[in-house]
């Protein structure tokens, strides 16, 4: 099935794997009906309705291969509103970070507008409306791009904040806390918080972590 997968370069070349049938219009005529063509060959995986994952060149042709949750939500904000303005937070910045030791089936990613959940077959999706350009940042790659996600310190107070995203909760929040604040630097989380107007969430991270 290898030596039959056809992929033009343009697409290959995209530093960003999550594709729109749109983002192929100056490639395919009928961008949609190749596209099918290409999830028949696993070559493309349908995230959901209007998006898909390209399959790592050395997946290509593999029915098995299924995106990361975390590399599916950077990849749709950054489709949809760019590299600069979307980052991978809370809990799933947490769990890129080692904070949090079991995966979650919600991966949370700040973007420029509100927007509903995105329900995929690896998980949801939850945007979070944020000013990425006030957020404390950090390099994050995936297997399908590469962009930003919230520092230590950043994920600390937006847990903090609001444990519920994601789904953890107040009291499974607390050794994710716990476990960040072992990362950060006081100083710069107290700058932050300061910045952000976030006095809540300062004292509540002190407080999990016996500060």
């Amino acid at each position: 099935m290898r030596d039959r997968v056809t992929l033009p370069t343009a697409l290959a070349r995209r530093a960003n794997k999550v594709l729109r049938p749109r983002d192929a219009a100056d490639v395919y005529t009928h961008p949609r009906s190749e596209f099918e063509r290409l999830l028949d060959q696993a070559v493309l995986w349908r995230i959901s309705t209007g998006y898909y994952a390209l399959a790592p060149m050395e997946r290509l042709g593999d029915p098995r291969w299924r995106p990361d949750l975390a590399a599916v939500a950077l990849g749709v904000a950054q489709a949809d509103y760019g590299r600069d303005a979307a980052a991978l937070m809370s809990v799933t910045a947490a769990r890129r970070h080692g904070a949090l030791p079991r995966a979650v089936a919600t991966a949370v990613v700040a973007v420029p507008k509100q927007r509903p959940v995105l329900h995929t077959a690896v998980g949801d999706v939850v945007f979070v409306k944020r000013d990425v350009r006030r957020l404390d940042l950090e390099r994050a790659e995936t297997e399908l791009t590469t962009g930003w996600m919230t520092t230590p310190e950043q994920t600390a107070l937006d847990v903090a904040a609001r444990p519920e995203l994601g789904g953890l909760g107040r009291a499974a929040a607390e050794p994710v806390l716990r476990a960040l604040a072992r990362k950060i630097d006081w100083a710069v989380t107290e700058e932050l918080a300061r910045d952000q107007h976030r006095p809540g969430a300062l004292a509540r991270l002190k407080e999990a972590a016996g500060a």
